[in-house]
């Protein structure tokens, strides 16, 4: 997978979890600093995402940046609907 295919996938996976939490793009961007339409850009892939940036939008939305970063093959991460389990499986 090319480099850029895989900042793709990175960006689909925030949306995904983002969208599975029921967090809008606004909450988001306003609890890391930044304006909506920048936070847009990042899921988008438009504007290359940070490792600092990457550490904050998943502190956020409860997840292991890890997560974030993994590809199955249809770009499909696994979340555990429970925060507290989520912990306890990693």
């Amino acid at each position: 997978m090319k480099p850029n295919a895989k900042a793709k996938t990175v960006a689909n996976n925030i949306r995904k979890v983002r969208e599975y939490r029921n967090y809008t793009q606004d909450y988001v961007a306003r609890k890391i600093g930044i304006s909506q339409n920048a936070y847009s850009k990042l899921e988008l892939g438009v504007h290359k995402l940070s490792l600092e940036r990457l550490f904050q939008i998943a502190e956020v939305l409860e997840i292991d940046c890890t997560a974030l970063l993994q590809f199955d093959g249809d770009g499909i991460i696994q979340l555990c609907p429970d925060p507290i389990a989520r912990r306890a499986v990693h």
